[in-house]
Formats: C-alpha cells, sequence, structure tokens
C-alpha cells in the first residue's frame, strides 16, 4: 500500500567516531512528512540538522533505525531513492564554466533521459523558473538569484516528486528571495512535496506548512507555525538591558504584579512573557521608571518562531547562528 508520507524517519541513530569519545549526531530521531507539504527543518550548528538531510537524501549512512523517501527504503535501496528525489545543496552544483542550458542538459542524460525529453523538461523548466533572458550565458556570469533557480531547475529535471532545498535563499537579495519563494509555491501546487532547511525565520513561518526543530540530535518541536506559536499563550515583552542589571530587575519584576508569567535571559536582553501585555506593558514601564534600573530598550510583540525555538531550547535562533 502506499505510503501517505513522502519521507518517513522511525527511531533514526547517526554516530561519528573521532577523538576521545564518539559524537552522538542523532539520537533516536522520528519524522513523518506528508506528501505534498513544504516542510521547514530547523536547528542550530550542530544540532544535526544537516546530518539528518545527508542521511534522507543517501549522502551518509546511519547505524540505527529505519529511513524512507517516497515510500523507498534508503538502507536497502539507496539507487532507487536517488531516482526519486532532487536536491540543491548550499554551494549548488551547476557547471560555471557552461551555459545554462548545457548544464540542464547534461543533467538529464545523467539521470538517463532522452535528448529530446531533456529538451521538452529544459524548455518547460526555463519558463518556469524565468530563466529565458541568461540560459545561454554562462553560469558564471548569473547573479545569485538567477543560479539558484537554475540549481533548483537542474534537480526538476528529472521531474522527482521530492525537492529537498538546503538553505535555498541564503545570500540572496529581498526581491531575488521573494521570487525564488513563488518558484517554491509553485512547486508544490504542482505536488511535489519540498523538505526546506533555512536559517531565515521569516521564511519557514512564510512557506512551510509544518516544521520540525531538532537541537542535540533529537526532535523537540513538531507542528504548523501557527500552532507551535500559540503554544506560548500570551505576549512578549522583550526588555534591552545590560547584564550587570539583570538581576536587579529580575527581582523586581517577581516581587511586583505584572502579569509576568515566566523569564528568559539573553545576552543583552530580557524576554518576559506575560498575561495580557496591553496592560502589562504600562506597569513594567512604571516599575522600570521607580527604581531607576538602566534599560536601552523595550517592545512588545506576539510569539514568533524565535521564541518558540527560545522555549523548546533554552537559546534563540537567530539568522546567520546555524547551517
Amino acid at each position: 500500500m502506499k505510503s501517505k508520507f513522502a519521507v518517513t524517519l522511525s527511531n533514526v541513530h547517526k554516530t561519528f567516531s573521532g577523538g576521545n569519545k564518539p559524537v552522538l549526531a542523532l539520537q533516536g530521531v522520528d519524522l513523518e512528512i506528508p506528501q505534498g507539504e513544504i516542510f521547514g527543518f530547523l536547528g542550530p550548528n550542530g544540532a544535526g540538522k544537516t546530518t539528518t538531510l545527508r542521511i534522507l537524501t543517501t549522502l551518509l549512512p546511519f547505524e540505527e533505525g529505519e529511513a524512507f523517501v517516497a515510500g523507498i527504503d534508503v538502507k536497502r535501496d539507496p539507487q532507487n531513492v536517488r531516482k526519486s528525489i532532487g536536491y540543491v545543496s548550499q554551494k549548488g552544483g551547476a557547471d560555471p564554466a557552461a551555459t545554462g542550458w548545457e548544464n540542464l542538459i547534461l543533467q538529464g542524460r545523467l539521470h538517463g533521459i532522452s535528448k529530446q525529453i531533456a529538451t521538452t523538461n529544459a524548455e518547460t523548466l526555463i519558463e518556469n523558473f524565468s530563466l529565458k533572458e541568461c540560459i545561454h550565458r554562462l553560469v558564471g556570469t548569473y547573479s545569485g538569484g538567477q543560479r539558484r533557480r537554475l540549481d533548483i531547475a537542474l534537480a526538476m529535471m528529472h521531474q522527482p516528486k521530492i525537492l529537498f532545498l538546503d538553505e535555498p535563499t541564503n545570500g540572496l537579495d529581498p526581491q531575488s528571495r521573494n521570487n525564488l519563494w513563488s518558484k517554491i509555491f509553485q512547486l508544490k501546487q504542482e505536488g511535489v512535496t519540498i523538505f526546506l532547511t533555512s536559517h531565515y525565520l521569516d521564511e519557514v513561518d512564510a512557506l512551510a506548512d509544518s516544521l520540525a526543530i531538532i537541537d542535540h540530535g533529537k526532535i523537540v518541536a513538531v507542528g504548523t507555525p501557527s500552532s507551535l506559536k500559540k503554544e506560548i499563550s500570551g505576549d512578549i515583552i522583550t526588555i534591552g538591558i545590560a547584564k550587570d542589571a539583570q538581576d536587579q530587575l529580575i527581582s523586581l519584576l517577581h516581587a511586583s504584579n505584572t502579569l509576568l508569567k515566566e523569564i528568559k535571559r539573553e545576552e543583552l536582553e530580557l524576554r518576559l512573557y506575560v498575561d495580557k501585555g496591553a496592560l502589562a506593558l504600562p506597569q513594567i514601564l512604571r516599575l522600570l521608571d521607580q527604581s531607576s534600573v538602566p534599560f536601552e530598550t523595550i517592545q512588545m510583540s506576539v510569539p514568533s518562531l524565535n521564541d518558540v525555538f527560545l522555549k523548546k531550547t533554552g537559546y534563540s535562533l537567530r539568522e546567520g547562528e546555524f547551517q
């Protein structure tokens, strides 16, 4: 029976040897990704995100557990897994010394596609990914946005139903990012399942139907962006304050009646989780004024994916913090 999941991981373990003791990269990872979704995968540097991606794309073996991609056992039949997926790495795979057209046709031929079908597929992808203006130029002359659109087109030459994108918009300007977002949405509408890693939280929030957060080799949260943010009830008040003044303010806050639920420390910030932020904010401002505790900034916001990450792991997930 055909699985309703495009990707399934069950109790997957991966250990790297080296140094004085083995490194446990993955510690019993379980994931189920429905077909036709855009799935976001978040994690800090060293959390196991890249290891998971490499396992699913058959680039890395693992010791325990099971992994299925497109219903195919990754351990037992990696060749057919590779036929069923497209993969775009952070660096991409296009040959800069060849034209975009030459890259596309070569990619198709490497997948065993006839020249006629490769030509047809390439023409369709050139149209879909807005590559007409540059397709006969050397890839080395492409802009960042053109290069990433070509990278995804290359991954789609054999018409896979699952596409793995590793930091697809890293380094792109806002206009190029938005353009690529629209192309990713288009692929989803065509029925492609997309596994997306990104260090742009707004990108995952905007694109992903569901997401998972991995930390220290374990999945610590799974859900839709909205459901995960709803787990953090109330509002968040962020106070920019020096480290040496934080203890004093925390003591004052705990002693006051400011609708306070929880406090999280960061480097130069305190994040206050409160009920009814519109009522709590004036109370906190009065407390700061009366106590003369020095602070730099104060702002109120609704929970974000960064707040979800902070809640689940104890530290923030900020742009550029993880790879």
